[in-house]
């Protein structure tokens, strides 16, 4: 224990000296803390458990809330009543609704009705969907189910409360406020706070009050005050009669307590197991190069501490309570600051996003990390501890270099373990992703054994390299210890940012080549179900308001008898066999002339607009014609079939659309009145993006609720491209942090080598070359070795994640590919030669 202290002492002192490293160290373990903390505590703050719900359930007095299904029938429900079902073996009629009365004679005690669902809103800048809670806040058993910030409860059914949410969007206190379009407004006079969803849009009023009629029956219910807790023994009898209820004695038990939050099962361990294992190697590898420095600046230090007794496990123990120290101070200030961050984010955006919120810490898991970065900071120190210990103090004091074996010219585990890592990957390739992924984590192990003695054949072809890269490739190779770990880290990054991105690429590509859109890019589709002919005029004047200047093209819709909406379908079944097959299917196809098909098609096409007016269909999907025909069914808004004889065989034509991605087909009126349908118009489509689609499609509703607004869009390609940008920025965090870490200690080690330069007539633009080279080897060095292993291990992944209807191929994202293995290391170069200091530092004479 004393020898321990003595390095804890001697450990403490020297980072207090050497402080920019020390600070490096820190930063590069107690990052990686800090973003993990936060997000376990943001995750925690924001994933309530059912007892951080109860609050917002059952409020502070309430024992159970009850909810009705149907009566005499079994209720499975989970044990916080959250949700149930019934397997219904009384036919399908209606069954009568429950009463209180009813309920009473069941659980006993008092109970007071409540409704929560959703409902329409006429907010200032149109309708939208809001909360709904009607129940009498005012009566002592609704106490704490909404918390009073400002006026008063509701007391009549002409008043409501609204949460701050609405009055953000315009809603005043004093007010008035309708619910529906029909509906009398209502006076607002408070405003109320949900106790676990402080930015929810919600209007709370008297039982009955908003709405009359209850659009979802399971939305009402009871709070009960009874004179005992209810047990889950009362919750199973109520069950059999036909009620679900969550009982606040059954939620605070440990039953409930965990119900949703099982034990994790093997693939989830296995997947943690491989997360936790490439985080610590990445950090490890991100902080050793500060570690290989602090080596050799104590060189002298230890080799007087062996001299006087010191043997090579004393040694060993010094350079590990570096690792003890700064890892243990990086990790608590990692974790200490992630708890700050987490839940800053968390009260910031709770409001504005309507998250679920309650401040949460979650120990554990936070102590679990902040222990993986202490590993982190020890896994460091492991190869420097074992360099200090191998050491010769005689010729360390004699000022001589230290003879250390070279173990890079023997690169026989890493090729091992690359040809068994790659052989792995290729067999698995087809079982699991968890599988790739596990094989791959053996060829990064690999490539890293590998690493030393990559970095020690650099050396060779550098004499034909120009001064400025000759002297950083060369320094490089001298310390070993410090690029390797570098270059590995950028190669590891690298290797995971590639495999990541060429494994979702593929899978995007191969459903942007079966998916067919249904419209242009960029088409907007506003559409009026079930209106009549003087509410479509209303609507269509409303969107030329809304849109002055852009031309609307009128579109045309099946309706039934009663002027109901009926929907136009196109599919064709296709025989693959023995791989699962997805039909064609195209949903709502317009009707409509030649200007929509030239809208759909991009210009004027003389051919398919003679085709549409002689009554063919124009598809631009041409997988949908069979024999000349396409099946046009009809369904209701439900869902239901709306013509008993089936689908209607229209005669067709082959087209081509704006793009190549484009499906669908536009439809003639013609054929469709021929059998006996009946159409009008009730669709407009323009080729414009309004500024905000939801703001559009509330100033619509002002005219028909039944409006809906719609743009046509290349969701696939913004997701790819979203996705791989993600993956690009992670990289360029790791990769430039990497690169400039081992840069920065690459210029301290050569600031004597660089002061020579310049005073033996190098310009400060030489120097800056020097520092640039020496960052763009690393960051090179570890971007190729990486490319090598991503484009193994992202092949592989892209086979596992493909959908069972298509067949998966390899997609590489070359511009992605580039800016990752070019474009970084010349921007880290960049970066480094422009902040580099010129001034030249004169040496100390030492007399």
């Amino acid at each position: 224990m004393s020898a321990l202290g003595a390095a804890l002492r001697i450990s403490r002192r020297d980072s207090l000296r050497f402080k920019g490293r020390s600070a490096l160290i820190m930063v590069m373990i107690g990052l990686p803390v800090l973003v993990i903390t936060a997000v376990l505590t943001l995750s925690a703050s924001t994933d309530l458990t059912v007892r951080e719900q109860l609050p917002g359930r059952l409020g502070s007095v309430a024992d159970a809330a009850v909810m009705p299904h149907a009566k005499g029938l079994r209720v499975q429900q989970d044990p916080a009543g959250r949700f149930g079902n019934q397997r219904d073996t009384k036919g399908t009629e209606q069954p009568a609704p429950w009463t209180a009365a009813e309920v009473v004679r069941l659980t006993g005690g008092r109970l007071i009705p409540f409704y929560d669902y959703s409902v329409e809103a006429l907010l200032p800048d149109g309708f939208d969907a809001v909360d709904l809670m009607e129940i009498d806040l005012r009566d002592p058993l609704g106490r704490g189910v909404r918390t009073l910030v400002e006026g008063r409860f509701p007391a009549t059914p002409q008043e409501i409360a609204v949460t701050p949410a609405l009055l953000d969007q315009g809603v005043r206190l004093g007010g008035e406020l309708k619910t529906t379009l029909r509906a009398v407004p209502k006076r607002v006079v408070g405003v109320v706070e949900h106790p676990d969803r402080p930015g929810i849009s919600e209007v709370v009023g008297l039982y009955g009050s908003v709405l009359a009629t209850k659009a979802d029956p399971q939305g009402s219910g009871w709070l009960l005050d009874s004179a005992a807790p209810v047990t889950w023994d009362d919750v199973r009898r109520l069950n059999q009669a036909g009620l679900r209820v969550a009982s606040r004695a059954v939620i605070e038990s440990p039953r409930a307590g965990t119900y949703g939050y099982g034990a994790p099962t093997t693939g989830q361990w296995r997947w943690t197991a491989i997360g936790v294992l490439l985080v610590v190697t990445e950090t490890a590898l991100l902080a050793g190069p500060a570690f290989a420095v602090g080596l050799r600046r104590r060189r002298r230090e230890l080799a007087m501490i062996s001299a006087q007794g010191g043997s090579p496990r004393h040694l060993r123990a010094i350079v590990l309570a570096d690792g003890l120290v700064l890892g243990g101070i990086a990790a608590l200030l990692g974790a200490a600051l992630g708890i700050g961050a987490g839940l800053a984010v968390e009260s910031a955006l709770a409001r504005a996003l309507d998250w679920t919120s309650s401040l949460d810490v979650p120990w554990p898991e936070v102590l679990g990390v902040a222990g993986l970065g202490l590993l982190s900071a020890l896994v460091a120190a492991v190869v420097p501890a074992i360099q200090a210990a191998g050491q010769s103090p005689a010729r360390v004091l004699a000022g001589r270099p230290d003879e250390v074996r070279d173990r890079a010219g023997r690169p026989v585990l890493g090729i091992v373990l690359v040809l068994l890592g790659v052989g792995a990957t290729l067999t698995v390739a087809v079982r699991s992703e968890l599988a790739v992924v596990a094989a791959s984590t053996v060829t990064l192990f690999g490539l890293i054994v590998l690493t030393p003695w990559l970095v020690s054949r650099t050396a060779r072809p550098a004499a034909r390299l120009p001064l400025p890269a000759r002297l950083s490739v060369r320094d490089g190779a001298r310390h070993r210890v410090r690029t390797a770990s570098a270059v590995a880290a950028v190669m590891a990054a690298t290797m995971v940012a590639i495999t990541v991105g060429i494994a979702y690429n593929s899978v995007f590509a191969d459903r942007a080549r079966t998916f067919r859109s249904a419209a242009p890019d960029g088409t907007l589709d506003v559409h009026v179900a079930d209106a009549d002919d003087r509410t479509w005029s209303k609507v269509r004047a409303k969107a030329q308001e809304q849109l002055p200047g852009v031309s609307l093209i009128t579109a045309q819709e099946a309706v039934d008898g009663q002027g109901k909406s009926l929907v136009t379908t196109a599919t064709r079944a296709v025989n693959c066999p023995p791989a699962p097959c997805t039909p064609f299917y195209y949903y709502d196809l317009p009707i409509g002339d030649d200007r929509l098909l030239a809208l759909f098609q991009g210009r004027r096409d003389p051919q398919a607009a003679a085709a549409l007016a002689a009554g063919k269909a124009v598809v631009f999907d041409p997988r949908l014609i069979e024999d000349g025909m396409v099946r046009v069914g009809l369904q209701r808004n439900d869902g239901g079939e709306a013509r008993p004889g089936g689908p209607i065989r229209i005669p067709a034509v082959a087209a081509r659309g704006v793009h190549d991605r484009q499906g669908g087909a536009v439809l003639p009126a013609s054929a469709l009145t021929a059998a006996g349908l009946k159409l009008a118009e009730r669709r407009l489509y323009a080729m414009t993006i309004p500024d905000d689609v939801l703001r559009l499609q509330r100033a619509l509703q002002y005219a028909s609720r039944g409006t809906f607004v719609q743009l046509h869009e290349d969701g696939i390609e913004q997701r790819r491209t979203l996705l791989l940008t993600g993956v690009l920025a992670g990289a360029l965090i790791l990769v430039l942090g990497g690169t400039f870490a081992a840069t920065g200690l690459a210029v301290a080690d050569m600031r004597r080598d660089l002061d020579t330069l310049s005073a033996v007539g190098g310009r400060p633009l030489t120097r800056r070359l020097v520092v640039a080279a020496q960052a763009a080897y690393i960051a090179g060095l570890g971007t190729v070795t990486g490319l090598a292993g991503g484009v193994v291990a992202g092949s592989a992944l892209a086979q596992p994640m493909k959908e069972a209807s298509l067949d998966a191929t390899v997609t590489v994202p070359w511009s992605f590919l580039a800016a990752i293995v070019l474009g970084l290391p010349l921007l880290a170069a960049l970066l480094a030669g422009l902040f580099t200091r010129t001034r030249l530092v004169l040496a100390r004479r030492v007399a």
